[in-house]
């Protein structure tokens, strides 16, 4: 099964080449069109500001190539954000593929949320052997707004979607590849979806 990461403007490509390595997985990094809609499993990573990678995103076309993707996708952190409506972040338009908003943390608790927290109300194969209450690591000033689309939650001042899903698109507000071996099996629960 041919596993590809897209290949856009926003970091933290190696550390999720890393956890897949780690998984015995070898992936390849593109941005070109044919390869990811040919991929078995696509990861659409992602560190950095929305505005820019909705505008890297555009700029090669490949926002429309992810929308029409019919494998399983996993968006990371900003890729999560990236397929939702809408973010607050420099009032950017995303992807529109799952129909959530994404807010800024206005909680008067220190922004951005770094550092490990629980995840619960876990429901989809993507938490397959994981227990509720287990902790990934967050690196994070806006969230996606609690919504149907909900598979995980995660409390840092309020409640909010901690992972998302629709139809055969995923996305986790946290980083799994440095969540230890519960986002190893995160990673390898999507891989065996």
């Amino acid at each position: 099964m041919k596993v590809v990461l897209i290949k856009y403007n926003a970091g933290n490509i190696q550390s999720v080449l890393n956890a897949l390595g780690r998984l015995g997985i070898d992936a390849e990094v593109t941005a070109d069109i044919e390869s990811i809609q040919k991929a078995g499993k696509v990861i659409f990573p992602g560190v950095g500001a929305a505005s820019s990678a909705m505008q890297s995103l555009r700029a090669a076309g490949l926002d429309n190539v992810i929308k029409e993707l019919k494998q399983p996708v996993l968006g990371i952190c900003v890729g999560m954000q990236l397929l939702c409506d809408h973010s607050d972040e420099a009032d950017t338009d995303c992807l529109g593929i799952v129909p959530v908003k994404v807010r800024k943390f206005t909680s008067g608790l220190k922004v951005p949320q770094v550092g490990w927290n629980t995840i619960y109300g876990l429901q989809s194969p993507l938490f397959n052997g994981v227990d509720d209450n287990s902790y990934v690591y967050n690196v994070h000033s806006y969230f996606a707004e609690d919504s149907p689309y909900t598979i995980a939650k995660c409390e840092y001042g309020l409640e909010y979607a901690a992972a998302i899903q629709k139809d055969n698109f995923y996305g986790v507000q946290f980083h799994t590849e440095k969540s230890a071996e519960i986002g190893d099996k995160i990673i390898k629960n999507f891989l065996d979806i």
